[in-house]
This record gives structure tokens, sequence and C-alpha cells, in this order.
């Protein structure tokens, strides 16, 4: 078989997440790294810190896919100084390309929203709402009713674990159905989960002034909210990423190594005090 350029792999990335699909404001695609240089092993991770790059250079890799840019705002200054500095220094010393797919991952089919309504369980999938002309978010049935409390212990058994862990909006007795959608920060999409008739919203970065106005709108009744995490729900596209670029790559007759980050990148690392019901139903 024969080796591929990065050119190719970039390519074939760009098909899987077209970058005229991402948000307006946002940075996607090639980062770093010569279209010519080739490429064996590539790394996947949500998100490219200093030690995810020190993984994907001690792996041999030579190129790294991230959720998140690392570039997202402008930068005046690459010096090893600043975290952002050393780590496209890091990126480029070790001759690791890297390439984002960002917004444009979010709404691809299959993209991050996707993997995480198959972990849920959920089937007959439509999209939950259009922004900017793309489908983002999905809403799903479960294969049957159960007890909010029971979902949100179900989800975090099929989420990584993350310090933060589980917060619920709603009884634990509460019954849940039909269920909406959207990997990493959803708490702007409170009216299209309203309108979609969704009994549950599992999102990420959900803040107080939205979450107790979504509360006060529905009266103690659906949708019940869920903040499952950022990192977390969305750390779940990166099996569904291997697997396309796996198959879009091997469709050319190529052959490459395509490895998933083992760290976990969500910036928390414990929580204290915590009051819980536990959940009971």
């Amino acid at each position: 078989m024969q080796e591929l350029t990065l050119a190719e792999v970039v390519h074939a990335l760009d098909g899987l997440y077209p970058p005229s699909t991402a948000a307006s404001w946002d940075r996607v695609g090639l980062v770093t790294g010569d279209p010519e240089q080739p490429v064996r092993r590539i790394h996947l991770a949500v998100d490219a810190t200093l030690a995810v790059v020190q993984e994907a250079r001690d792996a041999g890799a030579d190129l790294l896919v991230t959720h998140h840019p690392l570039l997202l705002r402008g930068v005046h200054s690459i010096a090893t100084t600043t975290a952002k500095g050393a780590t496209v220094t890091a990126l480029v010393v070790g001759d690791v390309a890297l390439y984002v797919a960002h917004t444009n991952a979010d709404v691809a089919n299959p993209g991050v929203c996707d993997a995480l309504a198959t972990a849920i369980g959920l089937h007959d999938l439509t999209p939950l709402a259009q922004v900017e002309g793309q489908a983002l978010g999905r809403v799903g049935e479960l294969p049957a009713e159960e007890s909010l409390g029971d979902f949100a212990r179900r989800l975090a058994g099929a989420l990584p674990a993350a310090p933060g862990g589980i917060r619920v909006a709603g009884p634990a007795q509460g019954r849940v159905r039909r269920v909406a959608v959207v990997g990493g920060a959803g708490d702007d999409m409170f009216d299209a989960v309203r309108a979609s008739g969704a009994d549950v919203y599992v999102t990420a970065d959900l803040r107080h002034h939205p979450v107790l106005e979504a509360r006060e709108e529905a009266r103690g009744g659906t949708p019940y909210l869920v903040d499952a995490g950022h990192w977390a729900t969305e750390s779940l596209w990166l099996g569904s990423a291997r697997e396309e670029l796996l198959r879009a790559l091997g469709e050319r007759g190529t052959t490459v190594e395509v490895h998933i980050s083992t760290l976990r990148t969500d910036p928390w690392d414990f929580v204290v005090g915590a009051e819980s019901s536990g959940g009971t139903s």
C-alpha cells in the first residue's frame, strides 16, 4: 500500500468534516504541518494540551487531530514563555502536524452529537435545530421510558469518568423517553429543546441563570436538564472519528495507524462538598 501525505489525510478529514460547515466564528482545519510530509500514525484527542502533544510525540505520531482549536483567538507570539507558544513549538520541533475539526465535527453526520446520542442508546434521530444553515444537536427516543434518576445513572456509565460527574435538574422520579443532546456547551439551545418535545436535555457547561430560567419556564416539569461535562460529552466522538477516518483512507488503498489519546483533558481535578440525593427514584 502507498504511503500517505498530510495533504491526502487533510483531504479525507475535510470530506468528513467540511470546513465550510463550521460556525462563522470558528477556526478549523490544518494548523501546523507540511502538506507533503508523510503520515503513518495519527493521534486523536479533544484538546491539544502540552501533555497530549507529548503523548503524540512519544507515540511517534505524524499528525494530531483535535476537536478544540489551539488558536481560536488571535495570538501575537508563539514564544515558549506561554503555554500556547510552547505547544506550537513542541508540535513543530516534534514534526507533528495539527488539524482541528470543531463545530464542523459537531454538525457532521456522524459527528459529535451522533456519538453522544448513540452512547445513550437513542434511535430515530433527527436534528435539534438549524444553526447558520447546519443541523446541530440530535433528538431521539430511548428504547423504553425510564426514570430520570435511572437515565442519569445509565448516562454516567456510558460516559468516561470525570471529576465533575453529572448534574441533573429535575426530580429523580420524573419519567423520560424523548431525549435531546448537544455535545459540549449547549445552554443557548433551550428554545429548540422545548420545541422538540424532549423530556430531558443532555449537554454541558450549563450556567446558573439560563438553567434557573429554563426550569422556571418548565414549572417543575419537562424538559429536565443534564449537565454531563464538556470533555466527557465530546470525547465519545474520538472513537467515531477513528472509524470514519480509517474507512475514508482505506477506500483510497492506503494504510495508516490511528490512535486515541488516553489522557483526560477535563481541566477539573476534584470536587469537595457536593450535595446529592443520589438520584434515587
